[in-house]
């Protein structure tokens, strides 16, 4: 018999540029800066999981779970480092769930981070692009310089020609999701607007990312700094915390499922691995995804906007982009997406992005968000977190803790 799972607790950090912070810094950071919101000390947790996908390559650092337990009262517990590429905050929200499942403790704090500029603040594309290619089949990196940009570019190409599907109307997704931005204070782009017509024109940033392929930057997410942990508990953890079941939000179904790496030889444009976690995330729930009206969803491209709408079940397949264009992804639409602004306009700071999705999604079930991004009668959320060329997918439905 498998416990309900709440979360206690969110904490996540602006998105964008965290400058001089280290990554001892930044864990430290998490994991306290989660316990004050509800004014505990990190020695009352039992458990802990931290992701990060670039922190070898980009920061040169391993055993993430020894920087946790660096932080004053989490020495000598169960910690694991988690990485699923693009999907790891979520695995690591998984790995916390299933320590508790296990009995290994009552509460638990989930991490995810990445930093991924310098300490002023500045990035190398190209090296970031060579770094985010190693999570992608190496049969499929020959001849890109760009690898996700340019693998997306096809899913792209691909989602239009078979669904008859235009630019303009994935476009429309980042439009939505740059003006959600400008009221989430945690957005790295809350002070950058786009038109319609800005997102289709070629000019200035705004350019080809691979010729021949119709992927532009403002289909794009962003490079991102930034950190998001989650104090996970039982029943039993919410006393332990004194934290009322009322404030909280149950994690009510989760599933994960990887496809192959290989994008070549499967349907990207309907993942089974994604749809399949999915399910079961509702089916554990226990509804349906006409019972959901919140979602964050791994808009990585204006691409995944629309794939991702399907997914989740609130569009029919070949349908995710129309969806945007009628406005019901809006907020006061028929299912508020990506009101955080998702990653195109919020931010992507790969191994955070997990946490913050959930994060987020519980925010607007408790009314907590800005109130221009409140979605009215908030009754069930939906969350799809993919890492890779559409592989791991960690999906989850959140309630109000009832």
């Amino acid at each position: 018999m498998l416990k309900p799972i709440y979360i206690a607790s969110y904490h996540q950090s602006k998105f964008g540029k965290l400058m001089g912070m280290t990554v001892p810094e930044i864990v430290r950071n998490s994991v306290e800066g989660v316990c004050k919101m509800i004014g505990v000390e990190a020695s009352i947790l039992d458990v802990g999981s931290i992701g990060a996908a670039c922190n070898f390559s980009l920061n040169r650092q391993g055993l993430l779970s020894g920087l946790m337990a660096s932080v004053p009262g989490m020495e000598g517990k169960p910690i694991e480092a988690v990485e699923n590429a693009c999907a790891t905050g979520g695995q690591a929200i998984l790995s916390v769930i299933q320590k508790l499942q296990m009995g290994l403790g009552e509460v638990g704090v989930a991490v995810g981070y990445e930093k991924m500029r310098d300490a002023e603040g500045k990035m190398d594309g190209k090296l970031i692009g060579e770094v985010l290619g190693y999570f992608s089949h190496p049969d499929e990196r020959e001849g890109k310089v760009f690898i996700f940009p340019h693998i997306f570019a096809e899913v792209m190409h691909c989602y239009m020609k078979v669904h008859q599907v235009s630019e303009e109307a994935l476009a429309q997704i980042a439009v939505d999701e740059y003006g959600n931005a400008r009221h989430n204070p945690f957005a790295q782009m809350q002070k950058v607007q786009i038109t319609l017509d800005q997102a289709m024109k070629i000019e200035g940033i705004n350019r080809y990312v691979v010729e021949g392929l119709p992927l532009k930057t403002y289909d794009c997410s962003q490079i991102t700094d930034g950190y998001a942990a989650m104090i996970l508990a039982t029943e039993d953890g919410l006393k332990k915390l004194g934290v009322p079941r009322s404030s909280c939000v149950e994690i009510a179904g989760y599933a994960q499922a990887t496809d192959p790496l290989k994008k070549v030889g499967r349907d990207v444009l309907k993942p089974a691995g994604a749809f399949a976690a999915m399910g079961k995330a509702y089916a554990m729930a226990r509804i349906t995804p006409s019972d959901v009206n919140v979602a964050e969803i791994h808009d990585c491209f204006t691409v995944m906007g629309a794939i991702g709408t399907e997914v989740i079940g609130k569009a029919a397949y070949g349908r995710g982009a129309q969806y945007w264009v009628e406005g019901k992804a809006r907020v006061d639409g028929e299912c508020g997406i990506n009101t955080s602004g998702g990653l195109i306009a919020k931010g992507h700071p790969v191994g955070a992005t997990g946490v913050a999705m959930v994060g987020w999604a519980a925010q607007q079930l408790l009314g907590k968000v800005p109130p221009e991004l409140q979605v009215k009668n908030a009754k069930a959320a939906a969350t799809f977190n993919i890492g890779g060329p559409i592989c791991a997918s960690v999906c989850t439905v959140l309630k109000p803790a009832a």
